[in-house]
């Protein structure tokens, strides 16, 4: 069945709405001032925590989560969860990470490394973290960009993908980081809405969650398989998917760019808090789509030829009419609002990291005008990386992105941690744990991409699992970050005043403690709780 002659009136009806209401609050936007690149880039740094936590929640999840989450629950089941369970982590960016960024009035990670370390680890991370957006972000999203679209709209794959890029791309330029928060807290609203009546629908259609359970089998409800699968190995799941998440959730500008436009630390940290909770909603509206699409494909109610297909598969079968609107107007906002995102951040890391380095003197008018001309050459880019895609993480989008991001994320996991926890860690020790990761995660994407044509050592060390690898690539960044900051001089103790623990004054850490209060614990330890009793509840038995 096609999409497209799924759609009725009503659904028209429903996409068409959506859509202006993304040029009102775009048109809104653009009325505040946009004179200088604080309020541009960072929305005057004036945004409330229900804001920036349904933020960081849409820029998570795009359109590699719709297309992506569900391929993998439908494929494998369960032990992905693991990644979307990272909300414990999310928490640990508002409770840990953010003091350090708010008190050095940062606009990006790089600018962070450069106050802590050099302006060479400021080079090195903005090179390296736009790259890395060309790889896990840009290509992905228009890759799946392309078959969303597609199979809604029955159009051409990469019409469908460059017709989404540029509608999203248009707003953001001209709207800023006020534009992009204020369409993805009304994104996020659509796409919950959307996604749970799927999950809803699904489970009804396939007889209940008992049906469900003993149709795909305790395997595929299975988070924790042994430490010795090929696949999904618990302790790579565990330990390796940490690394990976504090990366992603707190060092990465793609994401800490959300809550540094907070008004406050309270505020950023309690918008950490709200999407450490909307997190966790992806294993339910997303991965068990997936699950259900697998188990309706078993009682033979519906065809699934690629795993990837299983969240528009189950839409254009389960959805009645009216609702398939919503749905794909859900799944529009998941894929426009992550492109934003990325088009947001690399448009920020160029014009103040690379940009503004190298023309000090340029106007804050003009640099506005750059940051809207800056992911030009990123969108190309990507497009250019699609086709590789598929020749990592075995074919299935979402098991691509996380593999990427296992060999991306230890060496900037290291020099974060270390750089705040370890003040003895000095610019020599940081820039060598990142050049032996930049080194190390080139060889073995170029490994993998070429595996088949290997043989012995070379094709172990690309078939190793990616998630076991992560874990020996992080250790190794920290030994040499480590040594050879203890075989060089100490940084002067002066530079590192607010900068790392032990250098706090007691008047930061009083501001600290005076910017939360209990309710702020009780959440938290809420989420906790929550994560611990799902990653209990789906062990297979």
């Amino acid at each position: 069945m096609n999409m497209n002659s799924s759609l009725v009136t009503l659904d028209w009806i429903v996409i068409v709405g959506y859509f202006f209401v993304l040029v009102g609050i775009t048109i809104w936007a653009m009325r505040f001032s946009q004179k200088d690149t604080e309020d541009y880039f960072l929305a005057g740094r004036n945004v409330g925590w229900f804001m920036i936590g349904a933020s960081i929640f849409a820029s998570n999840i795009g359109a590699e989560h719709v297309v992506g989450l569900a391929g993998t629950g439908a494929n494998s089941g369960m032990p992905m969860a693991h990644y979307e369970l990272h909300a414990w982590i999310v928490l640990l960016l508002g409770w840990v990470f953010l003091p350090f960024y708010m008190r050095s009035a940062v606009f990006t990670m790089p600018e962070f490394l450069e106050k802590r370390f050099s302006p060479k680890a400021r080079w090195f991370l903005s090179i390296f973290s736009l790259v890395s957006y060309v790889m896990t972000k840009v290509a992905v999203n228009l890759y799946a960009g392309g078959i969303v679209t597609s199979s809604l709209l029955g159009i051409d794959f990469w019409t469908g993908a460059i017709g989404v890029l540029v509608l999203t791309g248009i707003y953001t330029v001209l709207g800023g980081m006020r534009a992009v928060v204020l369409t993805e807290t009304f994104q996020t609203i659509i796409l919950i809405l959307g996604a749970a009546f799927v999950t809803i629908l699904g489970l009804q259609k396939v007889g209940g969650w008992g049906t469900l359970t003993e149709l795909v089998g305790a395997t595929h409800f299975n988070m924790w398989r042994p430490s010795s699968d090929p696949n999904f190995p618990w302790t790579g799941l565990v330990f390796g998917g940490a690394i990976v998440g504090t990366w992603y959730w707190c060092t990465d500008q793609y994401i800490v760019q959300r809550t540094l436009s907070a008004k406050n630390l309270t505020e950023g940290r309690r918008g950490a808090i709200f999407g450490a909770f909307l997190k966790i909603t992806p294993v339910f509206i997303f991965l068990m789509p997936g699950i259900i699409c697998y188990a309706l494909a078993q009682q033979g109610k519906i065809t699934l030829n690629n795993p990837n297909e299983a969240f528009t598969v189950i839409m254009q079968n389960l959805l009645p009419a009216g609702f398939r609107g919503l749905v794909a107007a859900g799944l529009l906002a998941a894929l426009m609002s992550s492109l934003a995102s990325i088009f947001n951040s690399c448009s920020t890391l160029f014009t103040v990291d690379v940009y503004k380095k190298l023309r000090p003197e340029t106007s804050e008018k003009n640099l506005v005008r750059v940051g809207r001309i800056a992911t030009g050459v990123v969108v190309v880019a990507g497009l250019l990386w699609v086709p590789i895609l598929t020749k990592i993480g075995g074919g299935v989008l979402y098991q691509y992105l996380q593999s990427v991001q296992s060999y991306i994320a230890p060496p900037i996991t290291a020099v974060f941690l270390l750089g705040i926890f370890f003040k003895r860690i000095n610019s020599k020790g940081a820039m060598a744990a990142l050049w032996f990761g930049v080194i190390f995660a080139a060889v073995r994407i170029i490994a993998e991409i070429n595996k088949d044509s290997l043989t012995g050592f070379m094709h172990s060390f690309a078939s190793y699992n990616f998630m076991h690898l992560s874990i020996w690539l992080f250790l190794c960044c920290v030994l040499v970050a480590v040594g050879v900051s203890l075989l060089t001089e100490k940084p002067a103790e002066e530079s590192l005043k607010g900068l790392t623990f032990s250098t706090l004054t007691p008047e930061q850490k009083l501001a600290t403690r005076n910017s939360f209060n209990k309710w702020d614990v009780f959440f938290s330890l809420a989420i906790l709780a929550i994560v611990i009793l799902i990653m209990s509840y789906f062990t297979g038995n």
